[in-house]
């Protein structure tokens, strides 16, 4: 019986993984971007009343609030909802760091990224590099646990007494957390240009095909 071919770098799962998340994330901070600079909730009423105002149609400051606080909630809907994805996605994450073979998992790449360094030295550009793409990464998936926890906390904060203790904290918290995972996503994207205009080109094809298989 012929011997099984070794794993791709990149499972299908995790691919998978990797752009349903990026898909989430980018529209998060799509609902964020509307709210408060394309859209900017807090003008939307005063812009109802001069439209509606063209049209003979007088709008009280009440019934304008009441209009902004329904564009409002239906953004915030649709970020929730996308939180609670995002949510169901870092857990399958975890899991699948427990079920892929060991050479695909993250805690492999990263002991073999810190083991090369090593063996290199610490003057060697390209092992150095490696070593702290892998541990921004690890950072990332920190970034990620944090704003998904002080998330939940804003949604459920309503119904439980304890939650609702800590909201306020838990909010800034998670308005921190934002700017570094935007902060991430940037350097990654720039990142990953970078890589495929200069030495190390394929990367994105990697993560769409699984890259080459390895032992």
């Amino acid at each position: 019986m012929a011997a099984s071919s070794p794993p791709k770098l990149y499972s299908l799962a995790l691919r998978l993984w990797h752009w349903s998340n990026a898909a989430v994330i980018s529209g998060l901070l799509t609902t964020i971007l509307f709210l408060f600079v394309i859209i900017k909730t807090k003008e939307v009423g005063p812009i109802f009343q001069e439209m509606l105002a063209k049209d003979g149609l007088e709008v009280t400051q009440q019934q304008a609030r009441a209009l902004r606080k329904v564009v409002s909630n239906r953004i915030w809907d649709w970020h929730i909802t996308l939180g609670l994805i995002l949510t169901g996605l870092l857990v399958f994450r975890v899991v699948l760091e427990w079920l892929q073979p060991a050479s695909q998992r993250f805690s492999t790449r990263l002991r073999n990224a810190r083991a090369h360094y090593q063996r290199k030295g610490a003057d060697t550009r390209d092992a150095r590099h490696s070593v702290l793409v892998k541990w921004s990464y690890l950072v990332f998936y920190l970034l990620l646990v944090v704003m998904v926890a002080t998330g939940l906390v804003l949604v459920y904060a309503d119904d439980v007494a304890f939650l609702h203790a800590i909201e306020h904290t838990c909010k800034e918290i998670h308005e921190v957390t934002m700017y570094l995972v935007i902060a991430f996503v940037v350097a990654h994207v720039v990142g990953v240009v970078w890589a495929e205009v200069t030495r190390n080109r394929g990367i994105v094809s990697d993560m769409i095909n699984g890259g080459n298989r390895v032992e």
